[in-house]
This record gives C-alpha cells, structure tokens and sequence, in this order.
C-alpha cells in the first residue's frame, strides 16, 4: 500500500514532531510511508473564513500531490474532515454555478482515502495494539470535527486503552468544545478564552498529568491557556503517545 503523510500546515510549522511520530508509528507497523515534498494547506482555513473561490486551487493542488496514493494518513481531525466533507461541496457549487463537472472530478480521487490517523489504524491496518509505551495519567478531548465531522467514536480511545502503562481517565463535558475553532479563537477571542479555560479546569478535575487530542490546533489553544492558568497539565498529541516506546519513552 501507497501511503502519503498530509503533515497540514499547523504541524509543519509548529509541531514537527507530530509528523516523525506518525512516520516512526507507521513504519514500525510495516507501512511505507512517503511524504510529498510538494504538499501545501488544504484550504480550511480559507474555506471557514468565507474565501470559497480561493480555496479551489489548493484542493486542486492537494488532490494533484496526493491523487496517486492509496491512502493518505493526517494527524487532524479538522483537515481530514475538510477533504472528506467540504471537498464535496467545493464541487458541488462549483457546478450549481454553471462551472461543469471539472473541479468535482479534479478533488474525487483524493476524498473517500483520506484518513484522520486513527481511523487509519483502527479501520485500515486494523490494530489497536500499536506496541506504544506510556507510563502516565491521561485524558482523552474528543475535537469537534474529529468527534461531529469524521465521528471518530472510540477508536482513540481503544488506541489509548492498549497502551502500556497509560491511565485512561474520563474528560468530564468531554464532548464540548475547547473553543479554538480556528478563526473563531480571533474574532470571538474572549468567548474562546472562557472555553478553553473550562476544557482544562475539566481535565484538572481528573488528576491527570497529560491532556491528548488527534489535533494540535485544538491542544495549541489549550496549551496556551494552560499556561495562562499556571497548571501542570501538558497537552500531548495522540501519535506522539502512540509512538511511543519502552526503549523510547516520551517524556
């Protein structure tokens, strides 16, 4: 099997080692993974903004870089849904507006083999025995387009659940939001704030050491207010714990 690692543009730029953490994962699973040079933004952040035409030559161009690969694999909920939900109806109005059939044709190729990371483990490779070591307390956050947009369910969970030395602790209102929502964290800053300051009070209230999610735009917003809030909690991504290993524990 092909495999294509989409990084997205929040991990290439702020947490590289989300992306060596699912390549170690991966490989040590026995997939060949590649990583195309040419990949960009997938345009979330300029569909959500309202900029539609202009997201259209970057899903052009992602459905280009990535259309040959048999699976392609991201660590984000957020950007996997917006290929899997939105890519459609970049097509669809394109032809409600008299455009043709061209750019639905274009980005069909690329939709139903994008995979949010654990799916991909749970649903393709079929495992939720990764080999992982983690000997710390944990609690799960559930993103909202992981949660609402793929329905991911408990397959982070059941990942979680079979590592090593992980407590698994329950995130009371584990389903509401953090309150980042990309450019809602911008324009609607002190909502956000009061948000995310309730996600990490939640997730003190449980003991737990490490605070995980399957995005690092969700556990940014997060960290950030971690730190405003002086707590020891650490936001950790959840390939960063699945790579994880006796012989090279995270810290």
């Amino acid at each position: 099997m092909r495999v294509a690692l989409f990084l997205t543009c929040v991990n290439d730029t702020l947490y590289p080692d989300t992306g060596r953490a699912v390549v170690k994962l991966l490989t040590r699973l026995g997939v060949d993974v590649d990583f195309p040079m040419d990949q960009t933004c997938c345009g979330q952040a300029h569909y959500n903004t309202g900029y539609r035409h202009e997201t259209e030559p970057l899903a052009r161009h992602f459905s280009d870089v990535f259309g040959g690969y048999e699976a392609i694999v991201t660590p984000s909920g957020s950007c996997a849904a917006m290929v899997r939900e939105l890519y459609p109806r970049l097509g669809e109005r394109a032809r409600a507006e008299g455009r043709g059939d061209s750019l639905a044709r274009a980005l069909a190729p690329v939709v139903p083999k994008t995979y949010e990371l654990t799916e991909f483990l749970v649903d393709v490779l079929e495992v939720t025995h990764v080999g992982a070591y983690y000997p710390h307390k944990v609690t799960y956050h559930p993103t909202c387009h992981g949660l609402r947009g793929l329905g991911l369910g408990d397959r982070p969970h059941r990942l979680l659940q079979a590592v090593k030395g992980l407590e698994l602790v329950e995130l009371p209102g584990a389903e509401e939001c953090c309150g980042f929502g990309g450019t809602f964290a911008v324009k609607n800053a002190a909502v956000s704030a009061a948000m995310g300051a309730d996600k990490v009070r939640a997730a003190e209230s449980t003991g737990a050491s490490v605070l995980c999610a399957a995005d690092n735009s969700c556990l940014m917003h997060l960290g950030g207010t971690m730190s405003r809030l002086h707590t020891d909690l650490r936001p950790v991504h959840i390939a960063e714990i699945l790579a994880s290993t006796e012989e090279e524990p995270a810290v």
